[in-house]
């Protein structure tokens, strides 16, 4: 019989799962989809931007008055208005929409990755288990089944848009400017890159809509509120709004933070290619935008199974290790990406270039979260919020870039910010594998007594091998 604790990792995660099958279905297609004026892509631009400033402040107040499974659902409902924004979207529906997917964005994987990391360490305590050992498998869970969004989404976006009538041969001419040989700022408009009927569009939407909705149903029904009684604490010894406030940028005194930010960054800037440039400039150039679905969904099964695989991994290898194969898998197409001139005839490489990056993304998300959770124990929705915050500014700059910015040199920028990463990254987790990060007691979550810590080192559950 699954713990209790199991049960709420796997509930969080088919929520996540429904969510995201909505939001990442759309955010794949709206470089192309909506690539009048560049308007999809300031839409991400604002989403990430809101992201940013609810970052600052919204998470622990959120949290800690609400609680993690309310703050998860109110956020949940902040995604499902961008899908009905995306019915008839323009300028005065797309941009409010995503401010206020924004603002919710924020609090709710700030709420996720507190939900884990508490349910994660209260299993370890039980079973006698290292709490790093845990959270590491339980965040790889979750991404395991979270990644899989993208196979879903893409696939209803796929099916949908196979029934457009209108598609059409793809010109020798614009194959010429597909990928990094040219600026790839214009891509011909031409039957394959055109926006699909808008009934079709309507259809897709509404699916969306559909099972955004159900994610909702499933975390407010399902999901234990593990801490409640943290939530009633504050509410009845409410702190001073500043200090609450102020939670987010207080952390940034930690130099492990600070030190972190290109690491975080970069999961941003990786992210936003693969679905801004990469489905643009190589997938919908050289075979069209029916294809952006297949080709995303060979994504989210690779980040998907590599998700899960590397949770279970991360305890015998340690995080070093994974975080190299990630960087390598990255450096690698960063520079094949750079020389290929993708063309209808090499179908194979439109599909090897997404599943390598979704193995290295599944490692960037899954032990990144997992570090953030281990390092900052005592500090955990505030330590989230500054990890979406970081994050976010690396999908703004790259989305903000986007329209001006030849694309050679998008794949210049994303190499430095990589390469800066491995150099900062290991001096974390050298001090972190020196000096371990004390723990939090099991009965800090479930008493209102005052947080202490395990002075043995072997009830030490927060190191993870180098």
């Amino acid at each position: 019989m699954i713990s209790r604790n199991f049960k709420n990792v796997l509930v969080v995660s088919v929520g996540f799962l429904s969510l995201f099958t909505a939001y990442g279905g759309l955010q794949s297609l709206q470089s192309s989809l909506n690539a009048e004026q560049g308007m999809g892509v300031a839409s991400l631009s604002v989403i990430y931007a809101s992201i940013i400033l609810s970052s600052m402040f919204l998470p622990p107040i959120m949290i800690k008055n609400l609680g993690c499974k309310w703050t998860i659902v109110a956020g949940m409902a902040c995604y499902v208005s961008y899908s009905f924004g995306n019915l008839y979207p323009g300028w005065y529906t797309l941009i409010p929409t995503s401010v206020i997917l924004g603002l919710g964005g924020s609090p709710l994987w700030s709420a996720k990755c507190t939900y884990l990391t508490i349910s994660g360490n209260l299993q370890a305590a039980r079973d006698g288990k290292k709490g790093s050992d845990v959270i590491n498998q339980y965040f790889g869970i979750f991404f395991f089944i979270f990644q899989s969004s993208a196979v879903w989404g893409n696939l209803m976006s796929s099916l949908i848009f196979q029934q457009d009538t209108s598609v059409a041969l793809i010109p020798e001419e614009q194959l010429q400017t597909c990928g990094a040989a040219d600026c790839g700022l214009n891509i011909t408009v031409n039957g394959t890159s055109t926006r699909p009927a808008q009934k079709l569009v309507e259809i897709l939407v509404g699916c969306y809509i559909g099972v955004g909705v159900l994610a909702m149903l499933i975390v407010a029904v399902f999901l234990d509120n593990i801490d409640r009684e943290q939530s009633s604490q504050f509410r009845g010894n409410r702190e001073p709004f500043c200090q609450t406030f102020l939670a987010t940028f207080r952390l940034l005194k930690d130099w492990r933070l600070l030190t972190l930010i290109p690491l975080t960054m970069y999961s941003g800037f990786e992210q936003s290619f693969l679905s801004g440039e990469y489905t643009k400039n190589y997938v919908t150039c050289a075979l069209g935008i029916h294809f952006v679905g297949y080709v995303m969904m060979c994504f989210g099964a690779s980040n998907s199974l590599c998700s899960f695989l590397f949770g279970r991994l991360a305890r015998y290898t340690g995080r070093a290790a994974l975080f190299f194969i990630a960087a390598l898998g990255n450096f690698a197409c960063i520079i094949a990406l750079m020389f290929w001139r993708p063309h209808p005839d090499d179908m194979v490489v439109f599909f090897v270039f997404p599943a390598l990056w979704g193995m290295s993304d599944a490692i960037w998300q899954t032990q990144t979260n997992a570090l953030y959770g281990i390092l900052f124990p005592r500090d955990k929705e505030a330590a989230f919020a500054n990890y979406r915050m970081w994050e976010s500014l690396g999908f703004v700059i790259a989305f903000a870039y986007s329209t001006f910015i030849c694309l050679e040199y998008k794949l210049y920028i994303l190499l430095a910010v990589l390469l800066l990463t491995a150099i900062t990254y290991p001096i974390v987790e050298y001090h972190e594998h020196k000096h371990p990060t004390l723990p939090v007691e099991e009965g800090s979550y479930l008493t209102n007594t005052k947080e202490t810590t395990q002075k043995d080192e072997r009830t030490i559950v927060c190191q993870t091998a180098m």
